[in-house]
């Protein structure tokens, strides 16, 4: 065995323990980043050391090959400077080099000449005072490269090289081989020798799907002692080991291109185009302890869709990154399938787009495709969010969320437990509570799995787990002391019911936790099944069950595991009604109940309360079926679950008509309440048409222990606003939000 696959088998044992989670765990110096780093992004320590905490307000101008000597330079710069942009994105080379390289095979733009379109405006932006980060992008090379070195091109299952879908003049490279390796790391080390750059932000860089070339067939058999897998089961033995390499392969490639850029400029640091939620390909703990900075490039919605989809991201992002800055692209043009690239998007959809990402931590930035512009009403709108930005942007350089309820979010469940439906399986539970949360104005973070330790959940008052399939027994026990110093906990589904490898157990992992233990089976999909509304031994409702007083019923879930409580003669305030018949017409109706099935009622959710800690546990997936249905029920249900669970006063709580995405923060000096109006009938699918305000909003705000409330204005509206003292806590009322309306409050001293 060679010394390369007792390595590799050594460190998928670790990851084994550990869950995907935990891949940080699996090379001494990603080890090392994560354990010095941690802390700092869990604990949400400013995390701004160098430059990349200064931009708030960033620009990303891509060019196209025909862009040298076709384009107005200055009217970009003054553009800049007229939105107060502080950081730009510029590209340099890769696919297409837009300065004057001497690396054989880099190819320059036809139309560059003899100049230096990169060159030009990256002096420009330096002349304005702006950081620059050079952008490359590594997927793709024309034909002279395919000839000298056909082992640079990805190979599909079949065996045949791949050419680029959209441009035959291309062909698609392997990212895990030497194009990147060696082409693009002397590509990096050219670039940062003639300009000094910020950093270098890499498109694309990770690949475009499986690759079966010479080196990853050699590399991977090499390391795992396997053949490359043909199948994307994550249980296959290949398909597992693959993931686990692949993944550090990657990393390898990050740390190769960082170093290479800091030999050159300390400062400056390699950037990738990754992250986000459970399913990004790349574990954000690691990711979180490796980077200084990222950029989100959730670039707008499509399809069906929510707006707040932009604060998810934002929120997924922190929840690794902690406050680290992390500028969010948004396009404006359309995000489409169908690759409009070179038309606008709707002026209102990108200022709701922008807010909601905005409100939940982004930084904002914008990108072009195209230095020439051909639709100039995006322009304007743009200015107009980056000035008022800008003009209060001390309001937005937030020290904490103060958001107590934190919804988790787990790649390892996604990867093992999920796989190839991992969208439906897992994706779709959580997008549903998310939902949820934002219809009863909640404000909530997301969690990362990988980081269910003390410290970091200790500033959350509840935990919720959508549907967290995949836990390790040391995530399950994090869990466990959570509860047992007071945090409530609700979980749905299957929670728990797996290994860190998707693996089934015999009982969940936090059965105990639960008051239920699997029963062995499951039943689903079913059809017109419901849950019968049960008041306590004392005749009074649960208060779970508020707003449903005048209900003896409301529709059950999809899909449910069997379970067995532990305390027989526990009390439901739901309990479950079989399935039966929904034609013909004549027949439907409940089949009568046996003696025996009476006195048995299975219960349709979990309550239990310990030490000022409160569970629930839905053994039904009412998340997802919320996220298919939107049935009102179920997201009252959800609503009254964390109301219930999580026994204090909210930070904020927000009254009025109306779907608002609520986020509160604290700053130096001050704190903020954003709304995000989101009420549309384009809100699932947009763009929206046309901005909809909301009437008056009454709130009432928490003060943080120790701060004295000096004065409360409105940065949209610029005005001042009336507010009255109660017990710790002001309340006031905002009078209208058009888009996008931040309280800010700020303190005396």
């Amino acid at each position: 065995m060679t010394s390369t696959r007792r390595t590799f088998l050594k460190q998928t044992a670790a990851l084994s323990a550990v869950g995907l989670a935990g891949l940080d765990g699996l090379n001494a110096e990603t080890a090392a980043i994560t354990a010095g780093s941690d802390a700092q992004s869990a604990a949400g320590d400013t995390g701004h050391a160098g430059w990349y905490g200064r931009p708030m307000r960033w620009a990303q101008l891509s060019f196209v090959e025909s862009d040298p000597g076709n384009y107005d330079l200055q009217f970009w710069l003054d553009y800049f400077k007229r939105v107060h942009a502080e950081a730009a994105i510029l590209n340099a080379g890769g696919c297409v080099a837009f300065y004057p390289t001497q690396i054989p095979l880099h190819y320059r733009s036809r139309w560059l000449g003899n100049g230096d379109a990169f060159g030009e405006i990256y002096a420009g932006c330096r002349a304005l005072g702006m950081n620059v980060v050079a952008r490359t992008d590594a997927h793709a090379c024309h034909q002279d490269a395919m000839e000298a070195h056909p082992d640079w091109i990805a190979v599909d299952a079949d065996g045949n090289k791949r050419r680029h879908a959209s441009d035959p003049d291309f062909w698609i490279t392997c990212a895990l081989g030497p194009y990147n390796f060696e082409f693009m790391t002397a590509v990096h080390e050219e670039i940062m020798r003639l300009y000094k750059p910020d950093g270098i932000f890499t498109n694309r860089w990770s690949g475009s799907g499986m690759c079966y070339c010479e080196h990853c067939r050699e590399n991977f058999r090499a390391a795992s002692g396997l053949d490359l897998p043909r199948t994307l089961d994550p249980r296959d033995p290949a398909r597992r080991a693959y993931m686990a390499w692949h993944q550090q392969r990657l990393f390898e490639l990050w740390r190769v291109w960082n170093a290479k850029i800091q030999t050159i400029n300390p400062q400056a640091s390699f950037i990738p185009n990754t992250g986000g939620g459970a399913l990004s390909e790349l574990d954000m703990k690691t990711v979180g302890a490796m980077a200084p900075t990222l950029v989100a490039d959730r670039q707008g919605r499509s399809g069906a869709m929510a707006p707040w989809m932009a604060g998810k991201s934002a929120k997924e992002f922190r929840a690794t990154m902690g406050s680290k800055a992390v500028p969010a692209i948004t396009s404006v043009g359309l995000e489409d399938k169908y690759r409009w690239k070179d038309s606008v998007q709707n002026g209102d959809e990108i200022r709701l787009w922008m807010a909601d990402g905005m409100a939940q931590g982004f930084r904002p930035a914008f990108t072009k495709f195209n230095a020439r512009p051909f639709d100039r009403r995006w322009f304007p709108v743009v200015e107009e969010i980056f000035n008022w930005h800008y003009k209060n942007s001390e309001y937005f350089r937030n020290v904490r969320s103060l958001a107590r309820v934190g919804l988790v979010y787990s790649q390892q469940t996604a990867a093992y437990y999920g796989g190839p439906d991992a969208a439906m399986k897992v994706e779709d539970h959580a997008l549903g509570f998310y939902e949820a949360l934002v219809e009863a104005r909640i404000p909530f973070d997301m969690v990362h799995d990988g980081l269910l330790d003390g410290e970091y959940l200790n500033q959350f008052r509840t935990l919720i787990l959508p549907n967290i399939a995949a836990l390790s027994n040391e995530q399950c026990e994090q869990v466990r002391a959570y509860a047992a110093r007071g945090g409530s906990v609700i979980a749905t589904y299957e929670t728990s019911l797996y290994d860190e490898w998707g693996t089934e157990r015999g009982d969940f992992g936090l059965a105990r936790l639960f008051g239920a233990s699997y029963a062995g089976s499951r039943e689903g999909p079913m059809l017109n099944s419901y849950l019968t509304l049960e008041k306590d031994a004392s005749g009074a409702w649960h208060p779970l069950l508020k707003g449903f007083e005048d209900a003896e019923r409301i529709i059950n879930g999809v899909q449910r595991v069997r379970v067995t409580p532990m305390d027989a003669k526990g009390f439901s305030p739901l309990t479950v009604v079989p399935a039966y018949p929904d034609l013909p017409m004549e027949e439907v109706f409940p089949r009568p109940a046996t003696k025996a099935e009476a006195g048995q009622r299975e219960a349709g959710v979990y309550l239990s309360e310990k030490d000022g800690s409160r569970m629930v546990y839905f053994p039904w997936d009412i998340d997802r079926t919320f996220w298919e249905v939107m049935n009102v029920d179920h997201g009252r249900l959800l609503r009254n679950a964390v109301l219930w669970a999580t026994r204090e006063p909210a930070p904020v709580t927000v009254e009025g008509k109306g779907i608002v995405d609520v986020a509160v923060w604290e700053q130096k000096n001050s704190m903020t309440v954003h709304l995000v109006n989101l009420t549309n009938p384009m809100m699932m699918k947009g763009p929206v048409r046309e901005t909809i305000p909301l009437a008056a909003q009454k709130l009432r705000i928490r003060v943080p222990e120790g701060r004295r409330v000096r004065r409360v204005h409105l940065l949209r509206a610029g005005s001042e606003l009336a507010f009255r003292e109660e017990g710790g806590a002001i309340a006031l009322e905002v009078p209208s939000v058009e888009v996008h309306e931040v309280v800010a409050v700020d303190f005396a001293g």
